[in-house]
């Protein structure tokens, strides 16, 4: 729904298996007949009387309107061709209008709606153009790899908005030129914002799904019809070949078989039973993907045969039944670790094991590495940087390596420590008051060994708070919170007192010595070159490089350059021993909710490293997470073994995960290392 305003990270900490993000659209189907001339001006009567009334009453957020006279409303549609542009007329109740007339008007901040629209609505999957729109507030998102997402502008429509008594009119004229065409679907759907006077704020969508302003698979589907053109109905029944304990499918597509531009999805109840509209034509009935997951296990899927159905306009039509075969994904997990034998058979199984993964999980794009008595002992790219452009990762390839970065910054610091450019217990504002949290005199007692042990005060960002505002969640040393903002308070502070931009420190006391050559922290012509692009469910991501580097969050690196880092900290180079035992050191425990699944053995933060007290000795790494980038690092300390991943996709956890168990620790049921 909103983009963050900046990538950011967090730390891995524990395991945590990902839901499997699946490809689908949110069920809804609408359908739009020519209209006459309409004034876009906020009043609706120059719309047709016949015009459908599609109800407005998924709610997406937490907070839930009252009442009907709370916040309800419906939307209207229809199309002409002589301007090629779709016409959408929404009419919403809302007894409570709030306009934000400050200088920082943000979509939560007041009642507004956001349209997004997937015009080329490919089934493979294409871009979304979303306009952020309220009276003091006008904001566009839009994938940058579609041809025409890319293009979107406000120049492409017209908007109006009225308000009379308790009812709220946005009267909308989109121009989509050659993508508009009579039955040709149109991904399409909105998100209506409502603010209350008492500070609630609540928001709906046509149908189900978040993040509609980039992800068109939580869109629905718009379908424009010619004047008198009747749909048909066609409904059916998808179920298993056998009993299976895990349920259907939440949707089947319909593909028109004439017109490879037409295609539907639709919702399946409990039973696998099914009904929508669709022009009529001849279809044939698709899975939207090829794997489902129930709880910890994934399942492939397939059809045991082709489904077509003869759609008459005008009449309900029965399609056949679908019968649908499913069986578990198969258990890749070794009882013994594969790196402790690691041999030229080992290979294969590596690959077999990160491209299943790739598969299941729709990962595009990895980097993978592993260490083993000191010294690299494999190390391959996988898949695509981007999947649109079908571009192939190579060693050339760099990933956003998130929160790693903070590690890696740490060791610079440590490294001025130890000469006395810095003093790891010395407040920090001695060195560099900091205007944004010098409200709060409690700020003075934060140092760097504080930041690098996450025991700051601060939260990860400030931006996570309702109000934006940076501030200390408790006295600094005194308990543990993972931040971000901490290191960027630090950043600022190594610099002050180097005189140096933070890059060059970096050179200095990282990079160079240690032989990361193909490593960067921000905006070059290398790096516009060489960068894969994030994924969000499988759809490429377009952030800009960052202009300046963030010491939590902005590193780009590649697997096999990294592992020279990883053998730097297992040979205990550059340091000396008293500082790496201070770095292995148990600093802070971790903190758990409820829901969190425990580690399975003893983990804790070091300083700006997690370690692990494993059945195999210490192990100590970090992960990242940008959202559309995660990765982690391990090495096991008396093993001398080691991997280390990069992703472009959020939805790697669950390979992230397994990789540890798989490559190191084996099965949980097996004890180690006495057996």
């Amino acid at each position: 729904m909103l983009q963050l305003p900046v990538k950011t990270a967090c730390i891995f900490i524990v395991g945590v298996l990902c839901c499997l993000q699946l490809s689908a659209h949110n069920g809804k189907v609408a359908y739009a007949y020519p209209l006459g001339k309409i004034n876009v001006d906020g009043d609706l009567s120059d719309w047709p009387p016949t015009a459908v009334k599609y109800l407005i009453k998924t709610n997406i957020s937490d907070t839930k309107p009252g009442d009907d006279a709370d916040f309800s409303g419906f939307f209207q549609l229809g199309y002409r061709m002589e301007n090629h542009s779709l016409y959408i007329a929404f009419t919403i109740t809302d007894n409570d209008f709030v306009e934000d007339t400050t200088k920082n008007v943000r979509w939560n901040t007041q009642d507004g709606l956001q349209l997004s629209i997937d015009a080329r609505h490919l089934p493979s999957g294409s871009g979304v153009a979303s306009f952020m729109y309220s009276k003091k507030l006008r904001n566009i998102d839009k994938a940058l790899y579609d041809s025409f997402a890319k293009n979107a502008s406000w120049d492409m429509m017209e908007v109006a908005f009225a308000r009379k008594g308790n009812k709220r009119y946005y009267e909308w004229r989109i121009s989509l030129g050659d993508q508009l065409t009579v039955d040709k679907s149109i991904g399409f759907d909105f998100l209506v914002f409502d603010k209350d006077a008492d500070d609630s704020f609540s928001y709906m969508g046509w149908g189900k799904g978040e993040a509609k302003y980039r992800n068109p698979k939580s869109l629905g589907d718009i379908v424009p019809l010619a004047a008198n053109e009747k749909p048909a109905t066609v409904a059916g029944n998808i179920s298993w070949d056998k009993p299976m304990k895990m349920p259907l499918p939440g949707e089947v597509y319909l593909h028109s078989v004439q017109n490879p531009k037409l295609w539907v999805a639709t919702d399946l109840d409990s039973s696998g039973n099914y009904s929508t509209e669709v022009p009529a034509g001849k279809y044939e009935l698709l899975l939207p993907y090829t794997y489902v997951q129930n709880g910890k296990n994934v399942y492939a899927i397939e059809q045991k045969k082709p489904t077509v159905v003869f759609a008459k306009a005008g009449q309900k039509n029965n399609a056949p039944g679908m019968i649908i075969s499913g069986s578990p994904a198969p258990d890749l997990i070794p009882e013994k670790g594969t790196l402790h034998q690691f041999g030229p058979e080992s290979a294969g199984k590596v690959d077999h094991f990160i491209e299943t993964y790739q598969k299941y999980y729709q990962i595009p794009g990895v980097s993978l590495a592993l260490i083993k008595d000191d010294s690299l002992v494999y190390y391959k790219t996988y898949g695509v940087r981007n999947t649109f452009t079908g571009e192939k990762v190579d060693e050339n390839t760099l990933f956003e390596a998130a929160s790693v970065t903070k590690p890696v910054f740490a060791f610079a610091v440590q490294r001025l420590a130890e000469r006395g450019i810095i003093d790891l217990d010395k407040p920090l504002y001695l060195y560099l008051p900091y205007p944004d949290i010098e409200y709060d005199e409690r700020y003075k007692l934060m140092t760097a060994r504080h930041v690098l042990t996450h025991r700051t005060g601060f939260p990860n960002w400030r931006w996570m708070n309702k109000d934006g505002k940076l501030n200390l969640m408790f006295t600094p040393g005194t308990d543990y919170s993972y931040s971000g903002e901490g290191f960027e308070y630090l950043k600022m502070v190594v610099e002050k007192i180097t005189g140096k931009k933070v890059e060059q420190v970096l050179q200095e006391e990282v990079l160079h010595p240690i032989g990361l050559y193909h490593t960067f922290f921000s905006r070059n012509d290398s790096l516009k070159l060489m960068a894969a692009n994030g994924h969000y469910d499988m759809l490429p991501t377009y952030d800009e490089l960052p202009e300046s580097p963030g010491m939590a969050y902005s590193m780009y690196t590649e697997a096999r350059i990294f592992t020279k880092f990883m053998l730097y900290l297992l040979e205990q180079k550059g340091l000396n021993a008293q500082t790496y035992q201070a770095m292995f050191e148990k600093h802070s425990d971790f903190h758990y909710k409820p829901e969190d699944k425990k580690p399975r053995y003893p983990a804790y933060m070091g300083e700006s490293l997690e370690i692990r007290e494993t059945p195999f000795g210490k192990s100590f790494g970090h992960g990242g997470n940008n959202g559309d980038f995660k990765c982690r690092f391990e090495v096991y300390q008396d093993l001398k073994m080691g991997y280390v991943i990069f992703t472009n996709s959020n939805t790697s956890d669950a390979l992230i995960d397994a990789l540890r168990d798989f490559l190191v620790e084996g099965k949980e049921n097996v004890n180690y290392p006495g057996n």
